[in-house]
């Protein structure tokens, strides 16, 4: 099988996911109640809705991984202890809507959970009305908002970090190169606001049809697109799993040589490893969290459990470091949204994040460059809020 009918089978696949997450009719933010107290004096009751009970392998292994990783946490907090109430909701809306006023009837204080986009969103609207905050794992900034926060990556973060940084640095006319799809159109908005944000031009954008096909005719037009715009800089949206390993073979061919335009990628380029060694995107740069902090978690989840975690399992950590940061100060209405979006966040696995007023959130990330195949961090992730995302 060539390289491109690979990569096309991947990224279709990728696309079809990515469609059903990104596609939610959210919710309105909705007024909600004030938090429900705590009893300083008892364990804090948490409700962990998980994707289990589907009977998909997928699920299960990702459900496993996450109650283990808020086991790990609980284990690690000091001075205050966590009453964990497990509920498996598949993937199904409606079930994790259920669920969530189950877990608010048998007296959670606070939701942890649920992994996709439509179940988080009908969970937060199930129990609004009672003031429970609903920390998801989600990365769709699109549920986010009222009692719901999405705890996953974003993209607005991640183009936050790289435009700031590549506009202080001398990149500062940014072409915006992504699919036509609707990860590439949130993607793209993103870049948009963060260069608006980094004082950065925008030089123009470039899309592709999300194919095979659609990425071979689009990459000499965007080539001749990003030359004729004069810009310094090409801020993908594609992912390791979608178009980026061959716009990284066609781009340079067309005659975008990486070593005169910066490569920029709102996505991870190291997961898979092979991807460090595609010739395109040598001296090109993404975000990724600190990456000895990230390496310390799995270890230590690989010692305890003799594997190693789902990329997403440390969301459940920093679910429950939260909580427990707040509910350790023994007052009341630790859990209260002003309390869970207090502005000098809390210590993750990953590095410090903090939880916004709009429902997403904003975590410290490095920025990294591919040398030689490797990965080289040129610019730390910042350890605290002065500088953190910025």
């Amino acid at each position: 099988m060539s390289p491109f009918a690979s990569a096309r089978r991947m990224f279709l696949a990728r696309a079809a996911g990515l469609v059903t997450l990104l596609a939610v009719a959210a919710c309105e933010p909705l007024p909600t109640s004030r938090a429900p107290a705590l009893d300083p004096s008892a364990p804090v009751p948490v409700a962990l809705i998980l994707p289990g009970g589907s009977g998909n392998s997928s699920d299960e292994v990702l459900a496993l991984n996450l109650k283990r990783a808020a086991e790990m946490a609980i284990a690690d907090l000091q001075g205050v202890k966590i009453d964990l109430r497990v509920y498996n909701a598949g993937s199904d809306p409606s079930t994790s809507a259920a669920m969530a006023r189950r877990a608010v009837d048998e007296g959670a204080k606070v939701i942890l959970g649920p992994v996709f986009a439509e179940a988080a969103n009908a969970a937060g609207v199930a129990v609004a009305g009672t003031g429970v905050n609903v920390l998801s794992f989600s990365n769709n900034t699109e549920i986010a908002g009222g009692n719901v926060f999405v705890l996953g990556p974003t993209f607005q973060n991640t183009a936050n970090r790289l435009a700031g940084y590549a506009a202080r640095t001398g990149y500062n006319r940014i072409m915006i190169v992504h699919d036509q799809t609707p990860a590439g159109d949130l993607g793209q908005r993103a870049i948009r606001a963060a260069a608006a944000r980094a004082g950065a031009a925008i030089s123009g954008t470039a899309s592709y049809e999300f194919s095979q096909q659609g990425i071979i005719d689009a990459a000499p037009r965007i080539a001749a697109q990003v030359r004729a715009a004069g810009a310094n800089a090409v801020f993908l949206t594609a992912d390791t799993a979608g178009a980026l390993p061959i716009l990284a073979r066609l781009l340079p061919d067309a005659g975008l040589d990486p070593a005169t335009v910066k490569y920029l990628g709102l996505t991870r380029w190291d997961i898979p490893s092979a991807t460090l060694s595609l010739p395109g995107l040598q001296g090109g740069w993404f975000a990724l969290p600190d990456p000895g902090l990230a390496s310390q978690f799995e270890q230590r989840f690989m010692s305890t459990y003799g594997e190693p975690p789902h990329p997403i399992a440390g969301l459940a950590y920093d679910g429950i470091a939260a909580i427990g940061a707040l509910a350790r100060r023994g007052t009341p209405d630790a859990l209260s949204r002003a309390s869970l979006t207090q502005s000098a966040g809390f210590a993750g696995v990953n590095g410090v994040f903090r939880l916004l007023p709009d429902g997403t959130n904003e975590r410290a990330l490095a920025i990294a460059e591919i040398r030689n195949a490797q990965v080289v961090v040129i610019d730390p992730a910042p350890r605290n809020f002065g500088g953190a995302g910025s």
